[in-house]
């Protein structure tokens, strides 16, 4: 399709000016006509859209991100909300929009929108943008007549799983650097300093104590066999994605990774705040309590997590209470349990959810602030041990060949 710049004048009488893409100048004057602009001039540009193969726009187009779908969502709640006709708004976000592929995908939605669909359908169609929970709520606006709403509950979900996502990278940042600094430090080790210590052990013609032997052999096994053990470590990791890739690798890692020491209990934390704030919203855009657990559990990046949503979902399919299915997950504590009972009683589970979604959120914080200050007498215990097998292992033979030489 070949790119157009065009003017003309909208429902005040201002003039305005632009560059869209289309196949013809009349499919312009349509797309202006369609968002209350009346076409004064339109010219094709002398670059078009043709030059460009379709492989390499796809290969470098870039990727939209969260924070793109949060202000998505937060203009057209703001513009629905003004009174502006959806195709307009589409139009003018259409324009406006610095992320191409963004600019690409509402295009496609008023491409779908001028054949009938509806917008919620229009989104279907680009499942990699749009989740199922995303989809689900917008439906549930246009059923109701309440689409603004939609968006706007939409952007404040999206911005607190950013959120929490960045929490969630905070708490496992630290350990991370931690040990890949203690993994460099053991390979200058073993690399440079034992064997250096290792030729005048070697000169001197003293015996070694046990601990010494150990830390020359180890550091001859590394610089011997260092070729290979990289080969191991990077058949482990291919190993270990294309395990992780499977439906019970996914489950079993993600799984263990709710256990880890420290850090467990922060992403499980977290990742039951999304989970009761997915359903919260769920339940007051008005989306059927079983309909709403299954979308939850279908943007539920933890696999074992979503397999107890599914739990959840089959006992209130079989006409048991929230609250007993929450009860048989084995995922939320007795307070939150309490909570849940209270929501489902009074008609407010939505609210009780926000709140317990809220307490997680605090934990979370609270959690992640003293992480540092729980790890850090793990690794200088750690580091402690290190630093004296190292010196043992270094200065036993230099203090037995002082005395040999003092003998002497």
């Amino acid at each position: 399709m070949a790119q157009f710049a065009y003017r003309g004048r909208n429902a005040h009488g201002d003039l305005v000016s632009g560059r869209l893409e289309a196949a013809d100048t009349a499919a312009v004057a349509d797309q202006l006509l369609a968002t209350g602009v009346t076409p004064v001039d339109i010219r094709e540009t002398a670059g078009t859209a043709a030059e460009v193969p379709d492989w390499w726009r796809k290969l470098t187009a870039p990727r939209i991100t969260d924070v793109d779908l949060m202000l998505f969502s937060r203009q057209m709640y703001t513009l629905l909300k003004a009174g502006v006709p959806i195709m307009q708004a589409l139009a003018g976000l259409q324009e406006s929009a610095i992320n191409e592929s963004l600019k690409d995908v509402i295009r496609d939605l008023r491409t779908s929108l001028d054949a009938g669909r509806e917008l919620s359908a229009a989104m279907r169609r680009h499942p990699k943008v749009f989740s199922g929970f995303y989809v689900a709520v917008v439906r549930v606006g246009e059923t109701t007549g309440q689409l603004e709403h939609a968006f706007n509950r939409l952007f404040k979900y999206i911005e607190f799983d950013r959120d929490i996502r960045e929490r969630i990278k905070t708490a496992v940042r630290y350990p991370i650097i931690v040990l890949v600094v203690v993994a460099l430090a053991i390979a200058v080790v073993n690399f440079a300093v034992i064997p250096a210590f290792a030729r005048i052990f070697e000169a001197s013609k003293v015996p070694l104590p046990l601990l010494t032997r150990v830390l020359v052999g180890t550091s001859d096994f590394f610089l011997e066999f260092w070729p290979l053990m990289l080969l191991v470590v990077g058949a482990t990791v291919l190993g270990f994605k294309a395990y992780t890739g499977t439906p019970q690798g996914r489950y079993s890692w993600d799984r263990a990774k709710l256990r880890f020491p420290l850090a467990g209990p922060i992403v499980l934390k977290a990742t039951l705040a999304r989970l009761t704030r997915s359903l919260a919203l769920t339940i007051e855009a008005g989306v059927p309590i079983v309909q709403g657990i299954t979308v939850v559990g279908h943007v539920m990046e933890n696999s074992y997590m979503a397999r107890r949503v599914e739990q959840m979902r089959d006992g209130v399919e079989r006409g048991e209470s929230v609250l007993r299915t929450a009860n048989t997950a084995g995922v939320f504590t007795p307070t939150v349990l309490q909570m849940i009972a209270v929501g489902e009683e009074s008609g407010a589970l939505d609210d009780l959810l926000n709140e317990v979604a809220d307490m997680y959120e605090r934990e979370v914080d609270y959690e992640i602030k003293n992480l540092a200050t729980n790890i850090e007498p793990i690794l200088t215990i750690a580091l402690g041990i290190l630093v004296l097998i190292l010196a043992l292992g270094v200065f036993l033979p230099i203090w037995d060949l002082g005395q040999v030489i003092l003998k002497k």
